[in-house]
């Protein structure tokens, strides 16, 4: 939603996954949110510590979803189903509709429906949020053959 907490976690880890596998050249990927309240602004710190404890190096500026993202990007991956909609109502026609995918359609270890918003709650929520979006970036990299 801000673009402080899961989404660039999420571009991080699959930017990790992506150079991994050697496709860094082939793949771009970038975050934002579906609100401007936090634009400009670091992710959350409690984010990054968590990312570092399982190696990924969290960082960014915050920026809210454009319109040209829609022309720019082959797919968005919504964190919840409030973003989900909030995004589609974005949509000016089909082409761009199907473009958004729900992240957690993706996720194979797991069993939410939703990545929960560590925002509010303690560190262990950040930790989760770690191994939900790597569960769900590998699934990504695995299930669409047109990125490769």
């Amino acid at each position: 939603m801000g673009n402080i907490c899961r989404s660039p976690a999420a571009e991080i880890v699959m930017k990790t996954i992506v150079r991994a596998a050697g496709l860094e050249p082939k793949i771009y990927c970038d975050s934002c949110g579906t609100i401007a309240y936090h634009q400009g602004e670091a992710p959350d710190s409690r984010m990054i510590d968590a990312g570092k404890r399982r190696g990924f190096h969290i960082s960014g500026t915050s920026r809210p979803i454009v319109n040209k993202d829609f022309d720019e990007f082959d797919y968005i991956f919504t964190m919840d189903d409030e973003n989900y909609n909030n995004v589609l109502k974005l949509t000016s026609n089909s082409k761009q509709r199907q473009k958004v995918k729900k992240f957690c359609s993706y996720i194979t270890n797991h069993d939410e429906s939703e990545i929960p918003d560590p925002y509010y709650g303690g560190v262990q929520g950040f930790d989760h949020v770690i191994d939900l979006l790597h569960d769900g970036c590998t699934e990504i990299l695995k299930q669409f053959p047109d990125i490769k």
